[in-house]
């Protein structure tokens, strides 16, 4: 929607976050297995430890919803693309499609990692490729940019906070980092190579999200941008421009296959740091902590798919799915962000409590990091609670107070009452229940 503007949208969150989230995590996971929980336990409290895998699964109530949507409009270029815009059909095809993926979930990781392998490839890197190129030759003969790229648009708009918001989207889109802190164990010298490997990453990771959105800026105009449909917008006006627009479908096919591998990717994983830590502290009642003759989790699954359920029927209701979109992506960001707050004071804590404590790796400046992270993630959380003024005009007011109002219901409340009405006999029949397999 930016254009050229997007660029700084992506590298400033990725100074202020993605590289103090990726060193932090790493001298955590060098020092403490267990991950987050253990993490932001031995740093604060257990309760708040709890709180933040709690936020790590209760991100993804939110996130599903906000995918599934992308793949209803993607998927709707193969047949009817007027429906990319309908709520009904949206709602439809969330509820539809996120309860097959548990379905396929149930049967085992196994095989969620293997299409989630293949997912990426086919349908994310290709295509993204072909995008670039396509908008690169599209320019090369001469044609006009939707978006001006000169210099004057390096930097967004300002027309107060609204006009911003949308940073908070890089901000998600680097979530997750600390999932792959645990490989820094595997490094020789890793002081001196996990700050190299950080930096190729954060360069790859750029590569991977500017280029595609420039190109997507370069063929729709910013007007007639949709959040969910954006990418095959931008498709279906390059392939046409170049009369191949028999790729539409194929291309919308590649698309939805790699948002469905990365769905299946994440919808056990979560809930499986979720049930270990309620099965081995009793956080979580025995009921939730049983799984089925596969080792997943169904119940806790089928729990948060009746949630979810409800928040898709929500897209029948918004007069905009663009808008129900970025609704439901700015409230996973949130809660995921509350995580992200916890871990960072935590492994401050840790520098200052335990300092001889082994840690394979340490983060040089720790404590300067860990305020840039806390700070740039109460910003993004702070910023992130007003709607976008790409959408159009909407209540402030209104809007943060649903926005606060979800967060609380799905991020904070749950952990704090769970916690407060743990029971013995929960943590005592942790081992039964994980014994005794439920259907």
């Amino acid at each position: 929607m930016l254009g050229l503007a997007s660029i700084s949208l992506y590298i400033l969150p990725a100074i202020v976050f993605l590289i103090p989230a990726s060193l932090v995590s790493a001298e955590l996971a060098s020092g403490w297995t267990g991950g987050v929980y253990n993490w932001v336990s031995e740093g604060i409290s257990p309760a708040m430890g709890f709180g933040a895998v709690w936020c790590q699964f209760a991100q993804t109530t939110f996130y599903y919803p906000a995918v599934l949507a992308y793949v209803a409009s993607t998927l709707s270029y193969v047949f009817a693309p007027s429906l990319a815009h309908s709520g009904v059909y949206i709602t439809v095809i969330i509820i539809v499609l996120f309860w097959a993926s548990v379905l396929v979930a149930a049967r085992g990781v196994l095989i969620a990692d293997k299409l989630a392998s293949w997912g990426i490839l086919i349908g994310t890197l290709i295509p993204g490729l072909l995008l670039v190129v396509l908008a690169g030759i599209y320019l090369l003969q001469g044609s006009h940019s939707a978006a001006p790229l000169d210099r004057g648009h390096v930097l967004p708009p300002w027309h107060g906070l609204t006009s911003i918001v949308l940073i908070v989207n890089g901000f998600f889109t680097y979530a997750g980092i600390e999932v792959n802190a645990v490989h820094v164990d595997d490094l020789r010298d890793a002081r001196r190579e996990f700050p190299r490997a950080i930096l190729v990453a954060v360069i790859l990771i750029l590569l991977v999200f500017i280029p595609p959105t420039l190109a997507i800026a370069v063929a729709v105009p910013s007007q007639q941008i949709s959040l969910t449909a954006g990418v095959m917008q931008a498709f279906k006006a390059l392939l046409h421009h170049f009369s191949i627009g028999f790729l539409d479908p194929i291309v919308a096919i590649g698309l939805v296959v790699a948002s469905i591998s990365g769905l299946l990717d994440w919808l056990t994983g979560p809930s499986t740091g979720l049930v270990r830590i309620g099965r081995e502290r009793g956080y979580l009642p025995t009921y939730f902590q049983q799984v089925n003759a596969n080792g997943v989790q169904l119940r806790i699954l089928v729990a948060q798919g009746g949630v979810i359920t409800v928040i898709g029927l929500l897209y029948a209701l918004v007069p905009s799915v663009s808008s129900a979109y970025w609704v439901f992506a700015a409230l996973a960001t949130e809660v995921y962000l509350l995580m992200y707050v916890l871990m960072f004071v935590a492994a401050g804590r840790l520098r200052l409590r335990q300092p001889e404590h082994p840690r394979g790796y340490q983060a040089p400046a720790l404590m300067t990091i860990c305020t840039v992270g806390v700070l740039a993630s109460v910003v993004a959380c702070i910023v992130g609670l007003f709607p976008p003024s790409q959408l159009g005009h909407a209540s402030i007011p209104l809007y943060v107070a649903a926005l606060l109002a979800g967060v609380l219901l799905i991020g904070v409340l749950p952990p704090f009452v769970l916690y407060r009405l743990r029971r013995p006999g929960w943590k005592a029949g942790a081992t039964a229940a994980g014994a005794t397999h439920s259907a």
